[in-house]
């Protein structure tokens, strides 16, 4: 073979292959892509303003905050507000909920969109394949007073239109849907998978279009079915996005959709409805306490990255590639 005939490498191939690229300096590099460096100003700008920044207010977390004395002039009372809330009644409902809320979430809206990309790309016809994507982008592009809007229409024992179908076929009383506190939690899985199901899909499509169509052909070429070729050339090659994905939306495991829940939060289901997210907005904005709001938030965010740690800590444990 070829291979065979080649000559062993010496000393200097050694060394010139271990050497080092000159490294460019730092000036030099800024000014030779120094249009991609300029559009990335408005995005690290943003990031700067909104996000970092902001971060400096987290000190209230250790305060007695009060507006009129500032940051500086404000009582220091350390891990005050954090005794409060894990000793607090109020915590562990709080932790329930948002921990239910979260679980439905990700065993039923998670897989969805993947589910949906599977079936899209199964599909042949461009036509209906483009149409059907359309049509599920929508509901992205609404926002949540819309949504809520709409399942009111559908939901309310008033004028309810699917209510009043379900009491057509089933009988007896008329149930109100939108207000008793056993129905909150399908509502609000239903709204997520129906607003978020068809933007998400973009993602594991575009991961199933990188797929190599020779993998196809080869499984054919072995005899492979539609199944087979799904579960091993299909599957494995979209596995590390959807880890990926998973990774991200561990982050978020805390973190509800506030205006999704306080929409549909009413005095008859408050008892399941209220999680992290609407009881901040509740103490820091109704009732001005702001230091315990924002020790609630911390704590959320601790919680959120905690879990984006672990989470990348397992994927790579487990064989996959991590987030980083």
């Amino acid at each position: 073979m070829a291979t065979d005939l080649a000559p062993p490498p010496t000393e200097a191939s050694r060394k010139a292959k271990k050497q080092k690229a000159p490294r460019v300096p730092l000036g030099a590099a800024i000014l030779r892509y120094r249009w991609l460096y300029l559009m990335l100003l408005p995005g690290l700008a943003y990031f700067v303003i909104f996000k970092y920044l902001p971060m400096y207010g987290l000190t209230i977390a250790f305060q007695d905050f009060v507006p009129f004395l500032g940051y500086s002039g404000s009582e220091w009372v350390g891990f005050k507000h954090f005794e409060t809330l894990f000793a607090g009644g109020d915590f562990g409902m709080l932790f329930s909920n948002t921990m239910i809320l979260a679980m439905l979430i990700f065993l039923i809206a998670f897989p969805m969109p993947i589910i949906v990309a599977l079936m899209l790309n199964e599909l042949r016809i461009n036509v209906v394949k483009r149409s059907v994507q359309s049509l599920i982008y929508i509901p992205h592009f609404l926002s949540w007073t819309i949504v809520a809007g709409l399942t009111y229409i559908l939901f309310s024992v008033d004028f309810g239109v699917i209510a009043n179908w379900i009491h057509s076929i089933v009988g007896g009383g008329k149930v109100d849907y939108v207000a008793q506190a056993d129905w909150f939690r399908p509502i609000i899985i239903l709204q997520t998978v129906w607003k978020g199901t068809g933007w998400g899909t973009i993602i594991y499509l575009a991961a199933l279009a990188s797929v190599n169509t020779e993998l196809y052909e080869a499984a054919r070429m072995d005899g492979a079915g539609r199944w087979r070729q799904f579960w091993h050339v299909t599957l494995p090659a979209i596995r590390p996005t959807i880890v990926l994905m998973a990774i991200l939306h561990s982050g978020h495991l805390l973190d509800q959709s506030f205006e999704q829940l306080w929409l549909l939060t009413n005095s008859l289901n408050r008892e399941v409805a209220n999680v992290f997210d609407t009881y901040t907005y509740y103490v820091g904005i109704t009732q001005g306490g702001y230091s315990y709001a924002t020790a609630v938030g911390l704590f959320k965010g601790t919680v959120g990255v905690l879990l984006i740690f672990g989470c990348n800590w397992l994927a790579k444990r487990l064989g996959q590639r991590g987030l980083f």
